[in-house]
């Protein structure tokens, strides 16, 4: 008898906390919603109130990788080279399903994403419509650095695009392939995983990522309010 599993079909464990699973869902929601804000230059007033919404969010979720639940770390889930390669080697292997949060290869996705988007939130500051919208700092710079710096913005919005349809795609492989569900967790914050001894994640206080996070709208609302 296979000593390493604990039952036939394994044991279910907590492993990602609440704020963590609003973080990526309120991200899913609030980037269709910027999307279709952009299309109209008369939506372009709400879209701008978003970005400032995904700043908010983005300053709580590099915080809480920090001082957050152990699983939303970035300690937890940045592996070096080597490890990447390891994994990459065994990618299709049972060795997978170890890694109950983020994976070594998603770690490094999730930090290129937290990249893509704080680019794009601080390109959309300087931003203008040419008509009627600017961002909050583009007064602090010539025109023709705000037109450079919308245009990286556009630009940015399509690699974030593929950046999505990357995740998209590992996703629904994961799940076809490695029969291994990584949306029903993000969901109920439960997984089930298949070798003996995996443990609940000790989650962070709730009430920590409720303060950090009014912390870092009440940042957001000084910095577009007084800076310019």
């Amino acid at each position: 008898m296979n000593n390493s599993y604990e039952k036939p079909y394994g044991k279910i464990i907590r492993i990602w906390d609440l704020p963590t699973r609003l973080f990526h869902w309120s991200l899913v929601i609030l980037l269709f919603g910027l999307w279709y804000t952009s299309r109209d230059v008369m939506t372009l007033n709400w879209h701008m109130w978003l970005g400032y919404a995904l700043i908010a969010l983005l300053l709580f979720r590099i915080i809480w990788g920090v001082m957050g639940t152990r699983s939303a770390r970035f300690s937890d889930f940045l592996a070096g080279p080597v490890t990447v390669f390891e994994y990459f080697k065994g990618l299709f292997s049972g060795d997978g399903h170890r890694h109950p949060g983020h994976n070594p290869m998603g770690g490094w996705a999730v930090m290129i994403m937290l990249g893509l988007l704080m680019f794009q939130s601080v390109t959309g500051l300087f931003a203008n419509d040419q008509i009627f919208n600017r961002g909050p700092f583009s007064r602090m710079v010539s025109s023709s650095t705000s037109d450079w710096l919308t245009g990286l913005h556009k630009l940015n919005f399509d690699l974030i695009l593929i950046m999505v349809g990357i995740h998209v795609t590992a996703v629904l492989l994961y799940w076809v392939v490695k029969r291994d569900n990584l949306i029903l967790p993000m969901i109920t914050g439960r997984k089930r995983v298949a070798w003996y001894g995996a443990e609940d994640v000790r989650f962070a206080s709730l009430w920590l990522a409720v303060l950090l996070l009014a912390v870092c709208a009440a940042l957001v609302w000084l910095g577009i309010t007084y800076i310019p």
